[in-house]
């Protein structure tokens, strides 16, 4: 589950509010190990997704860098590459 989360901070265009409630909500379901909440446990995992994305964007706002901003270009072939090496290679018969 949470691989799919990624990195938000330092990156033009800035994350937007979905993207940051998209990483909320697969933190909150990878520590609840629930993927859908049961109706009784909906209320208190939507407040969880809502204050962990709160927290996110304090957090992303509040931090600094010397480093340039990347580009989603640069952050999608980074992650394509390592993608590709922990791959192996097909076996043959």
């Amino acid at each position: 589950m949470c691989r799919n989360i990624k990195t938000l901070f330092n990156f033009e265009p800035p994350a937007t509010e979905l993207e940051i409630r998209d990483a909320s909500l697969q933190f909150v379901r990878k520590l609840s190990g629930f993927n859908m909440p049961s109706q009784a446990n909906r209320e208190a995992f939507d407040r969880a997704v809502d204050e962990v994305a709160a927290t996110a964007r304090t957090l992303i706002a509040a931090l600094v860098t010397n480093a340039p901003p990347r580009t989603v270009t640069i952050a999608s072939v980074s992650l394509a590459h390592w993608s590709a090496s922990r791959k192996s290679p097909p076996r043959s018969i």
